[in-house]
């Protein structure tokens, strides 16, 4: 709710009886009537005001009604962008069009045409030699990324996606001139042996960093910007040595923002390997203790891309309180606002229904065994700051680092019972790494899932007969264990292994375009509580679909006919229990 309010404003008044005394709030009941009670009573509800207000009132929090905030205190909390940390440096968005072409992968990268190409070296030469004032600036940040990538495709990338000839004469043309401005670290990741550019070519051999912890940076830096890779122990000491980040005044502290963002785009363009993957995804396992473990039969760890949704409806919040209904524990984990795309997040929906959104993991922990909610949320930021501060560099690196693979395989609460993740991916080729972490991590079973925008929403919509190349939406595999074993303790016969297109029609659902809600959290809000209050429809039916299809192709307990999973879902919203158990959970989240 903190977004909510204005910077000056306190989320709880002195004590809760002044609080009490001084804003009386309505009953539940009159906030969200009970299933199925009338159908409509979340109609009108995309004034952000009503929403959080009601629902703030149903958890019978302290928190400052809405209603009574003037409008210059109230920012719009109803689209995504809005969460985006206004103390954040932005970057420049002419060398950011650029980054987006080149700091990918050997096949995807775009090569700039020779005037793109000097657009963007004109543009750091000028901010470098301080003509550019604010968001015009190009950050350390942006400058390491762009050059490094510039560097990989030199050394390693086939010829198809090396330097253009356009964007050849424009470096030959800029570089007498930038080697003069620019720092040490850059030109360094721009010639890291001096074998690429000539002019300045004995600063980069030579370059160690400014301390021990750069040392070990730019050694691996050496290794990755000639295409190459490194070892687990490589990669997990870089990370502890430069992390948490610390900035102050939009400049970073400690290690060089420019050889960091170097080192994580790289990675990615490199296209990581098992053991680097491993690394980034472990790294931070114990940096608060080991996790709490919840005493449920039962959990699901649920990892969506932390960026969120921009198109179409994210219906993973609404799924896990369906499933909480019959004893599947969910634990969902992200962050209020994530680059590339800023989208929609459950944290988003969370905060702006009025939920706590600052659990830790032991309250998470309390919330899973409580038999009135039975899932939860925790914030990166809480459970993981040494990632979670990387928010403002990953922005003006532009593409999405290892990271945003690997921290949706993360278990930041375990249980005493079965324990399975869910993940969702787009990219072809990213489905084994995603599965080979699930079973490092010791769980019994595992399932990726290509939904909607990389999402782990599988839609009831028909397949397009012109379909892009690489596989298809609603593609799933995974691994599930048929003993209660440790994934890591099973052997090859013991655990089965799957992948098949989930084709919505064959399970009865009556084909359907997906909701769009186009950043909207109140409009994603809308669909969930509508579906969740009974109204059938496209909502309704992918929460359902999501729902009994993770039941069924986990393997969880009665769920073994589709047909029964899928009915069982739908006896979880039609009862009301389902939305009985998203408002219990906004209530019990502040009580923990």
């Amino acid at each position: 709710m903190k977004a909510l309010l204005g910077p000056h404003l306190s989320l709880s008044p002195a004590s809760p009886a002044a609080a009490a005394a001084a804003t009386p709030r309505p009953s539940p009941a009159a906030a969200f009537p009970a299933a199925p009670a009338r159908r409509d009573w979340w109609r009108g509800w995309s004034c952000p005001r009503r929403l959080a207000a009601a629902a703030t009132a149903s958890a019978g929090s302290s928190t400052i009604g809405h209603s009574e905030l003037p409008d210059s205190e109230v920012r719009n909390p109803s689209l995504s962008p809005s969460y985006r940390d206004a103390r954040l440096r932005k970057p420049n968005q002419a060398v950011l069009e650029a980054q987006a072409r080149v700091c990918t992968g050997p096949t995807q990268t775009r090569p700039l045409s020779e005037d793109q190409a000097f657009k963007v070296l004109d543009t750091i030469l000028r901010s470098a030699k301080g003509e550019l004032k604010n968001e015009e600036q190009v950050s350390k940040a942006q400058m390491g990324a762009f050059f490094a990538a510039m560097t990989i495709r030199a050394n390693s990338f086939p010829e198809a996606t090396q330097w253009s000839e356009g964007e050849t004469r424009a470096m030959n043309t800029f570089w007498p001139m930038l080697v003069r401005v620019l720092p040490p670290d850059l030109i360094f990741i721009a010639d890291p042996e001096g074998s690429i550019l000539g002019v300045g070519s004995s600063i980069g051999p030579h370059y160690t960093g400014n301390d021990t912890s750069e040392m070990r940076l730019v050694g691996a830096l050496r290794e990755i910007l000639a295409g190459g890779h490194l070892g687990y122990e490589e990669v997990q000491g870089v990370l502890k040595d430069v992390l948490p980040l610390k900035i102050k005044d939009n400049l970073s502290e400690g290690v060089s923002e420019s050889l960091l963002s170097a080192f994580l785009i790289g990675q990615r363009m490199n296209r990581e390997t098992d053991r680097e993957l491993k690394a980034y995804c472990l790294a931070f396992d114990d940096e608060l203790g080991p996790p709490p473990v919840a005493d449920v039969r039962s959990l699901t760890h649920y990892g969506e891309p932390y960026d969120g949704n921009t198109r179409y409806f994210r219906n993973t919040l609404f799924v896990a309180a369906v499933r909480s209904c019959y004893g599947e524990s969910c634990l969902l984990h992200g962050v209020e606002w994530m680059p590339p795309k800023g989208g929609i997040t459950e944290e988003q929906m969370l905060k702006f229904m009025g939920a706590n959104t600052s659990l830790s993991t032991l309250q998470a922990k309390a919330l899973l065994e409580d038999e009135e909610a039975g899932f939860a949320y925790i914030s990166q930021r809480e459970a993981r700051p040494s990632l979670y501060s990387l928010i403002g560099l990953r922005e003006h690196i532009k593409k999405r680092p290892p990271l945003a693979t690997s921290e949706k395989v993360q278990q930041y609460v375990r249980a005493t019972g079965r324990e399975a993740i869910v993940a969702g991916f787009y990219h072809e080729g990213y489905e084994e790494p995603l599965l080979m972490l699930m079973r490092r991590r010791g769980i019994q079973s595992g399932l990726v899932v290509k939904g909607e925008e990389g999402a782990l929403s599988m839609t009831t919509r028909l397949r397009s007969a012109s379909v892009s190349k690489g596989l298809p939406v609603n593609y799933c595999s995974g691994f599930r264990s048929l003993s209660t074993a440790s994934a890591l303790e099973v052997d090859g016969v013991s655990r089965e292994s799957f992948s098949l297109e989930v084709n919505a029609k064959d399970y009865g659902f009556e084909p359907s375009d997906t909701p769009r809600t186009d950043r909207s959290i109140s409009r994603s809000i809308e669909l969930g509580l509508a579906a969740l209050n009974g109204e059938k429809g496209p909502a309704y039916d992918r929460i359902v679909l999501n729902a009994g299809m993770v039941d069924h192709l986990l393997g969880c307990e009665g769920a073994e006919d589709i047909s029964v999973a899928l009915e069982r879902a739908r006896e979880a919203i039609d009862s009301g229990k389902a939305l009985k158990r998203l408002l219990n959970y906004i209530k019990i989240s502040h009580k923990v």
